[in-house]
């Protein structure tokens, strides 16, 4: 018995179904000859040898019989009820398979487009903590009120709501200074500052208006 896996059916199946069909529902009758091959062929629109694969499967299948010098003559109504139930679970299956298939596309589009977006909310994201947090770099005068006083005294954090992440002193590097470190005259304080209090920063180090 030829195949009817495939998900569109071939012109010599569909022909197959629609003879099987006739016959299950009693127009052609058990023992009843009907067209010969080139009478079906021009029915069909179609080749002859389309017709003989489409008789080929009816005949494996027990539909029909198919005689040399006698023709096409119809032997089972149940095998045509039968094979007409086969192929409505195939046609089942390949409704269910072409389904999957589909909702398998859509789940790969959903997956790049959620892809995407996550990238560009991380973008965003990180965008947005550059402009909410810059760092800035204050070189200490010898005038500035700081001069002196630990970073506890000073009262930075308190005063400013910034963090001094590092102190560049005679070219060394203090990172994550302590409370008790004492700022001194020429240090450069590395400040992690919110944008909006980027002049309040230097006014308390120094008293001076913020650079641009």
């Amino acid at each position: 018995m030829e195949s009817l896996g495939s998900h569109v059916l071939s012109r010599y199946a569909t022909i197959a179904i629609d003879i099987a069909t006739r016959i299950a529902r009693g127009e052609y009758r058990e023992g009843q000859k009907i067209f010969g091959r080139s009478t079906l062929a021009g029915k069909y629109n179609v080749s002859p040898e389309t017709i003989r694969r489409a008789l080929t499967l009816l005949q494996d299948t027990g539909i029909v019989q198919v005689s040399p010098g006698v023709g096409v003559v119809v032997k089972s109504q149940k095998a045509a009820e039968a094979f007409l139930a086969e192929c409505g679970h195939r046609q089942v299956l390949r409704d269910m398979q072409e389904r999957l298939h589909r909702l398998l596309r859509e789940r790969d589009r959903i997956n790049s487009e959620i892809e995407k977006l996550m990238n560009e909310l991380l973008d965003y994201t990180f965008k947005m903590a550059g402009n909410l947090q810059r760092i800035e770099e204050i070189r200490v005068l010898p005038t500035s009120p700081l001069v002196g006083k630990s970073l506890a005294e000073a009262e930075f954090r308190a005063k400013t709501g910034s963090t001094i992440l590092a102190i560049y002193r005679g070219g060394e590097e203090i990172l994550s200074p302590q409370a008790d470190t004492v700022i001194q005259a020429g240090d450069v304080l590395i400040v992690l500052a919110p944008p909006e209090l980027k002049e309040q920063v230097y006014n308390l180090v120094n008293g001076t208006e913020a650079k641009q």
